[in-house]
C-alpha cells in the first residue's frame, strides 16, 4: 500500500461509506471531521470533503487555506459548480483539484454503480492516484468536466427526485397510504411507492443541494411542473385528440426507433415482484400523469434519456424503466389516455400532484432551502413508520433491477 494519507471532511453517510470502504482496502485515513492538514509529513495526501452542497462555500473558506503543500483536493458534492468554485478561491495555488461524485446513496452497494472523476486543477499522477485510492469501491469510473457532470446530474436526477418527492407530497396531502389502496395495485404502482418511500427516507440535503444550485436542474423541473399541469389541464378538459397527439408526439421523440430496437430496461417479471401492498393483484387502470410529464418534459426540453445511461444512477435507470415500460406497449399506453379522459378514479389525486409538482418548482426557483427542508420533513414524518420495509424492500429491488439495466 502507498504511503498516502487519506483526510475525509464531513461523516455523514456518504462519509462514512468512504471511510469504511478506504480502512478495508487498507489505507490510512483521518476521519476529522475537518481536518484538511492531517497526514505524516512527505506524504502525498488527498482530502474528500463529504459535505452538503449548500455549505462547501464556508467550509472550503474556513479550512481550505490551511490545506497542505502538494496535497490533493476532492469533494462529493452533487453540484460540481459551487464546489470548484469554491475550491480555486480559497486553496493554495499549490493544490490540486481532483473531484468525484458516486451516484448513488449510501445505502447502495457501490459496486459497479457510476463514480464520476473530474480532473479540474490536477497533473494526470494525481489523478492516477485518485483512481487507485477509489479503486477500492469497485465502481465504474467515468471521467467528466465538473460543467458536464452537472449537466448529465440535472438530466437524469432533477425531475427524477421532483416526480417522486410530487407523488410522496400528493398522497400525504390526501392522508394516503398508496400500499393500503386497491388504486394503487401493480408493477409501476410498485416502483412509484417503493421509490418515493425510499428517497423520502434518506437526508432532504441530497436533493435539495442538486436542485437549487444546478442551474440547468433548476429549468427542468420548472418544464416538468409545466409539462404536469397543461396535461392535467387537457385531462380536465376531455381533450382526447389534443392529449392523444401531444402525447404520442412527446414518446416518438423520446423513444426513437434507435431506442425502440433494444430490448426493454424492465419487464413485468420484475415489476410486478416488489410490492409492499397486501391487497389483491388485479391491477386499476391509471392515467399515469407523473409518467407522461416526464416524457414530455424530457420532449420539451430535447432530453435524450439513454444519452446519459453510463453516469446515470439507480433510481434514473428503474424510472426510465418504467417509463419506457408504458410508452413501448402502445395498448397500455391507449388505456392510459383513456382512463385519463373517462374515469375520474385517480382526479383527486391528479390534483394534488399537480399542486405538489409546482410548489416544488417553486421551492427550487426562489433557492428556498429552508422551505425545501420544511416540505421534505413534514412529508417524511408522515411515512416514517414504512421507512424500514419500503429500505429493504427498494434495496432488493434496485440489485435485481441494475442486474437487468446493463446497457
Amino acid at each position: 500500500m502507498e504511503d498516502v494519507a487519506v483526510g475525509i471532511i464531513g461523516m455523514g453517510d456518504m462519509g462514512r461509506m468512504y471511510a469504511r470502504r478506504f480502512s478495508q482496502a487498507g489505507w490510512r485515513y483521518d476521519t476529522a471531521e475537518f481536518n484538511f492538514g492531517a497526514g505524516a509529513a512527505g506524504t502525498l495526501q488527498l482530502n474528500s470533503q463529504c459535505v452538503e452542497a449548500e455549505i462547501i462555500g464556508k467550509v472550503v473558506a474556513e479550512y481550505g487555506p490551511s490545506t497542505k503543500v502538494g496535497a490533493i483536493v476532492g469533494g462529493q458534492t452533487s453540484c460540481k459548480a459551487p464546489e470548484l468554485a469554491a475550491f480555486e478561491k480559497y486553496l493554495p495555488s499549490d493544490v490540486e483539484i481532483v473531484s468525484c461524485h458516486s451516484l448513488h446513496g449510501p445505502a447502495v452497494d457501490p459496486t459497479g454503480q457510476p463514480l464520476v472523476v473530474i480532473q479540474h486543477r490536477a497533473s494526470q499522477e494525481s489523478v492516477d492516484l485518485c483512481v487507485r485510492i477509489l479503486s477500492c469501491l469497485k465502481s465504474k469510473m467515468v471521467f467528466l468536466s465538473g460543467e458536464k457532470h452537472d449537466r448529465i446530474t440535472a438530466d437524469t436526477q432533477a425531475v427524477t427526485h421532483a416526480a417522486f418527492l410530487s407523488m410522496g407530497t400528493a398522497w400525504a396531502a390526501n392522508q394516503q397510504f398508496p400500499w393500503e389502496i386497491d388504486r394503487y395495485v401493480g408493477g409501476i404502482e410498485n416502483v412509484k411507492i417503493n421509490i418515493t418511500l425510499r428517497i423520502y427516507a434518506n437526508k432532504w440535503h441530497v436533493y435539495a443541494g442538486l436542485a437549487i444550485l444546478n442551474p440547468a436542474a433548476k429549468e427542468q423541473i420548472r418544464q416538468y411542473a409545466q409539462s404536469v399541469t397543461e396535461l392535467y389541464k387537457l385531462m380536465l378538459g376531455g381533450h382526447r385528440d389534443e392529449l392523444t397527439k401531444r402525447i404520442k408526439t412527446a414518446g416518438a421523440a423520446v423513444f426513437s426507433s434507435d431506442a425502440t430496437d433494444q430490448d426493454l430496461l424492465l419487464g413485468d417479471e420484475v415489476l410486478d415482484k416488489f410490492s409492499l401492498s397486501r391487497l389483491p393483484k388485479e391491477r386499476t387502470p391509471n392515467n399515469h400523469l407523473s409518467l407522461l410529464a416526464i416524457v414530455d418534459c424530457w420532449w420539451k426540453l430535447g432530453i435524450v434519456p439513454y444519452d446519459h445511461m453510463i453516469c446515470s444512477t439507480p433510481l434514473f435507470r428503474i424510472w426510465l424503466g418504467v417509463t419506457e415500460y408504458l410508452f413501448r406497449h402502445e395498448t397500455l399506453l391507449d388505456e392510459v389516455i383513456n382512463t385519463a379522459i373517462e374515469d375520474h378514479s385517480f382526479r383527486s389525486d391528479d390534483l394534488e400532484f399537480t399542486f405538489a409538482a409546482r410548489a416544488w418548482s417553486d421551492c427550487v426557483s426562489f433557492g428556498a432551502f429552508e422551505a425545501y427542508r420544511n416540505r421534505f420533513e413534514s412529508i417524511q414524518q408522515y411515512f416514517a413508520p414504512r421507512f424500514p420495509d419500503a429500505v429493504k424492500l427498494g434495496n432488493e429491488m434496485i440489485k435485481e433491477i441494475m442486474t437487468k439495466t446493463k446497457k
